[in-house]
């Protein structure tokens, strides 16, 4: 340094601390010092100030506690790093958000935070230097929107202008195409005129807006019974009245709608030719469309009456075979012999026991195993002749046994394969009842009928030998014998009689009003005589019945005989006589062995004998058959209440006088 330099230099003022801050605040810069890493503020001009908005206030403050809007942004932290490690951060262009008057504000600054070392370089205060520069920042901002803008806007109407040459070439394209199409349209046209035309089911187009008829075949020409003169140049229900009524609506409905409307079967009556007909349509009301507004209607219809006809035969047929089925109370299955699956109607399961259903194996392990074979047998047979037909036993689940009669076709595929039996089934067990009782009667009517026949023939062979010997002991004995033999042919002959009378519905019952007890006083006279038995009679002596005296006697003296035959030993036998509502109930009552329940249910029936134990008594068992017929002629009632060891009481009511 030159020594006159130096000179002056020794000579020159050195400023004060408060000349240097009176300095740094005419600075337009913003300028502030912070003391610590809390960055509190020592010193801030006043565009420093004018930047936080808070006023001189925050002298003395730490950033943060005067700043709180600072909080969560980096500058306190930034400030901490700069005392910390003694560097300077520099940052431009950087928001902040300040609250100014109340308001929280975001600002752009280029700032310094330098930090101010001493001599031992060690960080004594942080000098903060900013610079407003949001109207530069916003401007800039602006000025980038405005030219993405431009070049936006440059960018489309160069699409524009591209799409508007493609557009110039399409149209041309377009309009070469729409000839091409007009005229592949009109073809079309034809053709489709030629098909609707040709169609061999009814076609008919109608314009929607007024119902003219457009287009109609010949189909449906004939279809209504119209001529072409009478359907063309006309609407559809002009030339069509008699459809008007029930299905203009819905014409209607379908042009409102647009919803098609579809007919199977419909009955309706055409004039055909001058003549009404009835007939039967499958129809469709077709809505055609433009820019989704109906314009035309297209009726396509078919004449199905043949059909319909055939088919109501076919059914009416069914319910014929269905109503005899029933009526035969006769059940149907169909078998697959393929899948062993077996369908079956209701008859069927109450038939095999059951009251819903069940397995083919089910059913099949229902029948009695004695007859497992018969089935076996039976299906191996149908197999080769296609008829399934046997009888068999069915186990119920309560144990009881029925009888069955199973009868089937059974159809094949066309390469000779069983596929499936359809048959029916019939409940045969009354039948073979029936013809076991009928058996037994044969068997019994011989033994009855034999024995007195054999004694007769043998009294009169001896009486031949001893006609010239009018005097011999042996004549009258004899004599006894025959009339005996003929009383017990006479007693079956008129049972086997009476069985026929009792069911012949020209039977006129001859009644008239008698006294119970009277009438019963003088009945059985044979027992009453023999003095074994004592009838007695037992109620009220003064009701009358209005009845068939002789019939009735008929039914008393045979449950009197059943009571001597069946109980021996009750040599007292009451008849008794009581008054239920409008009815006169009369029992026979005595106390023999008894009958088993199980036997009572049968007592009425034809040909049946109870047989109790120890007594095997001799008869057609007719005698209580024909009492019940008796009283069901009567309009009344009859039936028995027995206990074993106690006795039995026979009962039939009778009509009031």
């Amino acid at each position: 340094m030159a020594p006159e330099d130096l000179l002056m230099k020794n000579f020159l003022p050195n400023l004060s601390n408060e000349q240097l801050l009176n300095v740094l605040s005419l600075s337009e810069d913003a300028t502030a010092v912070h003391v610590s890493e809390d960055a509190v503020i020592q010193y801030a001009n006043d565009a420093m100030i004018a930047f936080w908005g808070k006023g001189r206030s925050v002298i003395g403050k730490s950033l943060e506690e005067a700043l709180p809007e600072l909080k969560g942004q980096p500058f306190i932290e930034l400030f901490r790093r700069v005392w910390n490690e003694g560097i300077t951060i520099k940052g431009t262009d950087t928001p902040a958000q300040l609250e100014v008057n109340g308001e929280l504000q975001t600002f752009y600054f280029d700032y310094e935070y330098r930090a101010v070392k001493n001599e031992e370089g060690k960080t004594y205060c942080i000098l903060h230097m900013a610079k407003d520069v949001t109207e530069l920042v916003l401007s800039r901002k602006r000025e980038q929107g405005l030219i993405e803008e431009l070049r936006a806007a440059n960018e489309e109407l160069l699409a524009a202008n591209e799409e508007m040459n493609a557009a110039n070439e399409e149209l041309t394209e377009s309009r070469q195409q729409l000839m091409e199409l007009y005229e592949e349209l009109n073809d079309r046209d034809i053709q489709f005129r030629s098909m609707v035309k040709q169609a061999p089911i009814g076609i008919c187009i109608i314009r929607a807006s007024d119902l003219y008829i457009q287009e109609v075949n010949n189909a449906y020409l004939e279809l209504v019974g119209k001529q072409r003169r009478e359907i063309e140049g006309r609407t559809i229900w002009a030339a069509v009245p008699e459809a008007a009524e029930a299905y203009a609506p819905i014409m209607s409905s379908v042009i409102n709608t647009a919803t098609a409307f579809i007919a199977k079967e419909h009955e309706l009556i055409l004039i055909r030719n001058n003549v009404p007909e009835v007939v039967f349509v499958d129809f469709v009301y077709e809505p055609i469309t433009t820019d989704e507004t109906v314009t035309a209607i297209m009726v396509l219809a078919i004449d199905v009456s043949d059909k319909v006809r055939a088919r109501r035969g076919v059914e009416e047929m069914e319910e014929r075979i269905r109503l005899a089925v029933e009526a035969a109370e006769t059940g149907t299955f169909e078998l697959d012999l393929v899948g062993r699956n077996m369908l079956t109607s209701s008859r069927f399961n109450t038939i095999f026991g059951f009251d819903q259903d069940v397995s083919w194996r089910t059913i099949v392990n229902a029948i009695h195993p004695d007859d497992w074979v018969i089935r076996e047998q039976a299906h191996a047979k149908a197999l080769i002749n296609g008829k399934l037909i046997y009888e068999a036993r069915v186990i119920y689940p309560d144990l009881s046994i029925h009888w069955v009669r199973v009868q089937g076709k059974v159809y094949y595929d066309k390469n000779g394969k069983a596929l499936k039996i359809l048959g029916t089934l019939l409940d045969i067990t009354n039948f073979k009842r029936l013809e076991q009782q009928k058996d037994d009667f044969i068997s019994i009517a011989s033994h009855e009928l034999k024995t007195p026949i054999t004694t007769l023939k043998a009294s009169l062979q001896l009486l031949e030998k001893l006609k010239d010997e009018p005097a011999s002991p042996l004549f009258p004995k004899l004599i006894n014998q025959s009339v005996k033999s003929m009383q017990k042919v006479s007693s079956l002959v008129d049972d086997l009689l009476n069985v026929s009378r009792s069911k012949d519905v020209e039977l006129q019952l001859n009644k008239t009003t008698f006294n119970v007890s009277e009438f019963l006083e003088k009945c059985c006279s044979d027992i009453r005589l023999a003095a074994k038995y004592n009838l007695t009679i037992q109620g009220d002596n003064h009701l009358s019945v209005f009845a068939d005296e002789h019939a009735i006697d008929q039914v008393i003296v045979n449950l009197v005989n059943n009571a001597v035959k069946y109980a021996p030993e009750s040599l007292e036998i009451f008849l008794i006589i009581e008054q239920l509502e409008n009815t006169v109930r009369i029992s026979v009552k005595d106390t023999g062995p008894g009958i088993a329940a199980d036997k009572i249910p049968h007592l009425f029936e034809r040909y049946y004998q109870a047989k109790p134990g120890g007594f095997n008594k001799s008869g057609l068992g007719l005698g209580l058959y024909i009492c019940s017929e008796i009283i069901k002629k009567h309009n009344g009632k009859i039936g028995v209440n027995s206990v074993i060891g106690e006795g039995s009481t026979f009962w039939f009511t009778l009509p009031l006088e």
